[in-house]
This record gives structure tokens, C-alpha cells and sequence, in this order.
């Protein structure tokens, strides 16, 4: 059989309608013939035959001698050595099989089965960007860059992270135990978690703020949760509430944000920016891969108002291309915390069979030239904020029917990330006011 497997190898192009050999052809094409083509003369032994030779023969040999022959199926094996490669590039890359790529596609549609947490890999462990709000996980009090250690008290040391993602999601109705490391306090804590339906609402807390917080301004807030496929039309929907009840400033608030679609970020950029805008480029190693995303031409005329934006460790991806942009074009103030430093491309593309592979092709950079793999994006006020704090913002966003006084008290006591932004606002507006008539005096 080994020796089958090399004529094969060798004679890929007459066999190609083979299941199994079709699987190590894409293995070759991924790991060993496109980086042959990319870098001529770097490995005379990299290439996409001879690898693809030696993993058959490995495959050969582990079914004929492997101790458990229920686990050394062509499709088991070949579907763990596809894990593996993805894995070993980069914490963003990964390999999905038809249900995970299933499950992918209906995030970006707002909707899936869950606890509500975004999860990466940071430091080897499975770490949590951010809590969605209305989610079993938010009501819990988890918090951006908790470390998952163990699920349902299996280590996540060595787990990967599709298979962590799959334990985290499935049916409604069904309990999860997380055991957590909060990094900040070093606390170990268990949380026994409900998996729900989970339904994300782009757009939420949009308001003028109270009075007694803006003095005789009147300062509009919202919160974008994710950006998604509905993201900017919802965001449109409510500038224009807000506007039709005077705004002259706004604080949007990207906290906790753990990021989505590429367009969905750049279509919000244009509710803010001129038409053509370019707000994100990406660069990779093909030249397909060096690109430029600008605003759309066509832009409803808003007013140039004064914005502040809000932004932690869990603003991550998207939310970094709106602040980065923003921030470098000029448009907003940001306050906060550096956020989560995201800033890598993965394209997606589906296999015959229905699974999927997800890889990391390019950077992205914001319109300044600023790298934000890593680095995330630095607030122009630096405020930060005490895990007691953040739980009690936690706590009031997952709240129902809290009294417009309540919630104006813990901004006052537990928010100071958006009392900054309110005076940075003020003092904007109060300068605009006491410089306009001079302004008009010199035109004339």
C-alpha cells in the first residue's frame, strides 16, 4: 500500500479523482508547492511530491499498525493533519468542517447557538476577547482576556481552537463548566454556564445622554456590538433618531467589540468619513492580497459633528479598523484602553465536501501606515478601568428595565472611560462656540 501511495504521488494529474489523494494534493499545494513557486531555490527538497509521498506513507503506516483501529479511518486521519497545519500558522488560522464552516456563516448572520463568548488564542490558552451583551456569559460576569484552563474539566492546554469553539457552542438548553483565569486579580474561578440562542443586535443603547452628565449639550451615545450584515443599516437608523433629536456630539462606544465583517466595519467608517475615503489597506505576500477599502461614493450627507470613541482589550478586528481610521484621519477622539491588536486577514475558502479552510493572507494597516497585528490601537486619553468597574458596566448593560436615573448613577461612579469622553466632547464644543464669532468677524 505504501508503495501505491508514491506511484500516486508521482502520478497526481491521471489520479486525481481519488478522495484521499485529492486531500494530499491540497496539502501539497498549501504547505509545500505554492511556497516552492513563492521562493525558487530556498529548499531544493520542499516540494509538494515528495512531502506528499512521505505523508502517505505515515497515513499507510499508522493504519496498519495503530492500536485503535476505530480512529484511523482515511477521513479521521487526513481531517486531523488538516487541523494541525492550520493551526501551526498562526492563532487566527484554522481548518472547519461542514458543521463548524455552517456555524461560521451564521455568525455573520447575527445569529447561533452558545454561551456568547469570542474566544482567540493568546498565549497558548483559549482566552476570551469579549462577553457579548444578553448573553449567558455576560450575565455571568466574564470578562475580556480571561483564560480558559479547562472545559467541562478537560485542559485546554493542548486543545485546539475549533475544538474549543465546538465545545462552547452546540444545542441550546445544555450546561458548560468553565474554569477561568482572570489575569488581572489571578483568580481561578468555575462558572457553570446555560448555552442559549444567541441573537446579536448590532446597534444597542442608542439615547441622548442625561442632561445632569452633558450640561447644555446634547451628546448622543450608542453601542456597536458586532459588525455584521445588517451593522451599517441599523447604525444609520440610528444616527438619524439621534439627529432628529438634536444631537450636536456622539460617543460610540466599540467596547468589547470583538469585530466581524471587513465591509460591514468600513461601510460604518462611511457614515462618518467623505465619500472615497480609503480607511483600511491590507498587504499581503501576492500581489491579490495588497488592497485598499475606501468609503462608499455615494454617502448620506450627515453634519460634521464631534465624536468620541470607547474602546478596551476587547475591541478587536473591525472595531480596530473603525478606530484606527478614525482615529487617523482625524474624525474621533478615543478613550480608553489599547485594544486587542487583531489585525490580520482570513480568507475563507470551502472544500468539495463542505468543510472549509481559513488563512491568514494579509495585514491589516490603517490609513496612517500603522501595523495593528499585535499592537492594537492606543487611545488618544489613556483611562482605564478596575475589573469592579467593569462588572458593574457589565451588570447595567445585561439589566432589564433600569431606570434612566440608575443608569446615570454608575456612569458617574463605575464608568469613568465615558466621563472623559463627555468632557473631551464639552470642551470641544465649548472651544468651537468661543472661536465661531471670530471666525465669522475675520471672513468679513
Amino acid at each position: 500500500m505504501v508503495e501505491l501511495f508514491a506511484i500516486l504521488a508521482r502520478n497526481m494529474r491521471r489520479f486525481i479523482t481519488m478522495p484521499l489523494l485529492a486531500c494530499l494534493l491540497l496539502l501539497g499545494v498549501l504547505s509545500g508547492v505554492r511556497a516552492q513557486e513563492a521562493e525558487p531555490g530556498k529548499n531544493e527538497e520542499d516540494n509538494g511530491y515528495s512531502q506528499i509521498s512521505i505523508f502517505a506513507k505515515a497515513i499507510e503506516l499508522i493504519r496498519q499498525d495503530y492500536v485503535d483501529g476505530n480512529k484511523t479511518s482515511y477521513h479521521d486521519l487526513v481531517t486531523a493533519a488538516m487541523k494541525g497545519m492550520l493551526s501551526s500558522l498562526d492563532p487566527h488560522s484554522q481548518f472547519m468542517d461542514p458543521n463548524d464552516f455552517r456555524d461560521m456563516q451564521d455568525d455573520t448572520r447575527s445569529r447561533f447557538n452558545g454561551l456568547g463568548i469570542e474566544v482567540s488564542m493568546k498565549n497558548g490558552l483559549p482566552t476570551v476577547v469579549t462577553a457579548m451583551e444578553d448573553t449567558p456569559a455576560a450575565k455571568a460576569g466574564i470578562l475580556s482576556g480571561d483564560q480558559i484552563l479547562r472545559i467541562n474539566g478537560v485542559s485546554t492546554e493542548r486543545m485546539d481552537l475549533q475544538d474549543a469553539i465546538n465545545v462552547l457552542r452546540g444545542p441550546a438548553g445544555r450546561k458548560v463548566t468553565l474554569t477561568l483565569l482572570r489575569p488581572s486579580t489571578k483568580e481561578i474561578k468555575d462558572y457553570s454556564l446555560e448555552r442559549a440562542e444567541i441573537k446579536v443586535q448590532s446597534v444597542k443603547g442608542v439615547r441622548l445622554l442625561d442632561a445632569e452628565l452633558t450640561g447644555p449639550f446634547r451628546i448622543g451615545y450608542l453601542r456597536l456590538i458586532q459588525f455584521n450584515e445588517p451593522t451599517a443599516e441599523e447604525l444609520s437608523k440610528a444616527l438619524d433618531e439621534l439627529q432628529k433629536q438634536g444631537m450636536q456630539a456622539l460617543i460610540l462606544d466599540l467596547r468589547n467589540n470583538p469585530g466581524g465583517l471587513l465591509n460591514s466595519a468600513v461601510d460604518v467608517c462611511a457614515q462618518f468619513l467623505p465619500p472615497n475615503t480609503k480607511v483600511v489597506s491590507t498587504q499581503g505576500r501576492v500581489a491579490s492580497q495588497q488592497h485598499d477599502y475606501a468609503t462608499s461614493g455615494a454617502k448620506k450627507e450627515r453634519p460634521n459633528f464631534p465624536m468620541a470613541l470607547l474602546i478596551n482589550e476587547g475591541s478587536a478586528s473591525g472595531a480596530e479598523i473603525v478606530s484606527g481610521a478614525l482615529k487617523d484621519l482625524h474624525r474621533a477622539i478615543l478613550v480608553g484602553e489599547t485594544t486587542f491588536g487583531k489585525g490580520s486577514v482570513q480568507n475563507v475558502m470551502q472544500l468539495p465536501d463542505g468543510s472549509a479552510v481559513r488563512f491568514t493572507t494579509a495585514k491589516y494597516y490603517t490609513p496612517g501606515k500603522q501595523v495593528r497585528q499585535g499592537n492594537g490601537v492606543a487611545p488618544n486619553i489613556r483611562v482605564a478601568m478596575t475589573p469592579e468597574q467593569e462588572r458593574a458596566l457589565f451588570a447595567l448593560r445585561n439589566a432589564e428595565n433600569v431606570k434612566p436615573e440608575d443608569e446615570r448613577n454608575i456612569i458617574k461612579a463605575k464608568d469613568p472611560q465615558t466621563l472623559r469622553a463627555i468632557d473631551a466632547l464639552k470642551g470641544v464644543m465649548i472651544y468651537a462656540q468661543q472661536n465661531a464669532p471670530k471666525a465669522e468677524a475675520v471672513k468679513k
